[in-house]
């Protein structure tokens, strides 16, 4: 698979964004309780237009495709970790994935509310989840993706990279403007969130997925703006350069302006491109 560096490429007309018309099927990541506690399990979820915060019970949203092509991709919207953005980030992607042939998903994950360990086990229990549904929906259990926006993107990459068993390895990748490092160059409100307001050195190594890269991180597709000021673009690119000395394809696509949080929302200046670019790769990976 090519290596892709996208700076412009030839307008596509996909429409536009809407919020889908279809119900989800909706389904509870935990029955029995999750492994670890964030400390919202005693709190109600707190709603504020379409962000929602304190979840205390993660639910995966299923949209299944009326003509299924075998793929499934699994959504986490970002939001610092401290909410979720479960619109431009999530629903405004439904109706376009589903026409691809695509069962799109989101997930309504627990924030960590400083215990990392939370979003693993969340994105774990989805891909398990979907893979033992798989076939209700007509996927196929080795073409399911795991997506992600802003710190949903780490999240996203946190399975990607810290995945463990093979059986909740994603086969694919697709991260917005996301963060991956806890360094310097992170964006500070993900990082506490996630490892709380002192983390040790040891912590920020951790969870700083540039350094959790290896031979088994699945294909990527990338897409950020070089005017990002809220998530340094330096996060993908050291995480490109991991993928680059692991052998791992990826497909990568910086636009000179956009701005943090675009999603598919149709002010973005670059949607046309990015999304024609991400269904070709999508197209590319089929199995």
């Amino acid at each position: 698979m090519k290596r892709i560096l996208t700076i412009t490429t030839t307008l596509l007309l996909l429409g536009t964004a809407s919020l889908s018309a279809a119900k989800p099927v909706k389904i509870v990541l935990w029955q029995d309780g999750a492994p670890t506690k964030n400390g919202h399990e005693n709190t109600e979820e707190k709603w504020n237009g379409p962000r929602v915060s304190e979840v205390s019970v993660p639910e995966l949203w299923i949209y299944p495709a009326k003509k299924p092509n075998g793929q499934a991709v699994i959504c986490a919207p970002g939001g610092g970790y401290k909410y979720l953005s479960t619109d431009n980030e999530g629903k405004m992607l439904v109706d376009w994935m589903n026409t691809q042939g695509i069962t799109f998903a989101i997930l309504k994950y627990r924030v960590p509310n400083g215990h990392p360990e939370v979003p693993l086990e969340d994105g774990r229990q989805a891909i398990s989840i979907m893979r033992e549904k798989a076939s209700e929906f007509g996927v196929n259990p080795d073409e399911i993706g795991i997506m992600g926006c802003s710190a949903g993107g780490h999240f996203a990459a946190t399975l990607a990279t810290m995945h463990g068993e093979e059986r909740f390895r994603p086969d694919f990748e697709i991260l917005l403007y996301p963060v991956i490092s806890m360094t310097d160059i992170t964006h500070t409100g993900s990082r506490n969130h996630l490892l709380g307001d002192n983390p040790t050195p040891e912590m920020i190594e951790k969870y700083s997925l540039e350094n959790r890269v290896d031979s088994r991180t699945p294909p990527a597709f990338i897409v950020l703006a070089s005017d990002d000021k809220t998530v340094d673009p330096l996060n993908t690119i050291y995480y490109v350069e991991k993928l680059q000395k692991n052998k791992i394809p990826y497909s990568l696509h910086i636009y000179p302006d956009g701005g943090h949080g675009f999603g598919f929302r149709d002010t973005n200046p670059y949607k046309a491109q990015w999304s024609g670019e991400l269904e070709r790769w999508l197209r590319s990976i089929r199995k």
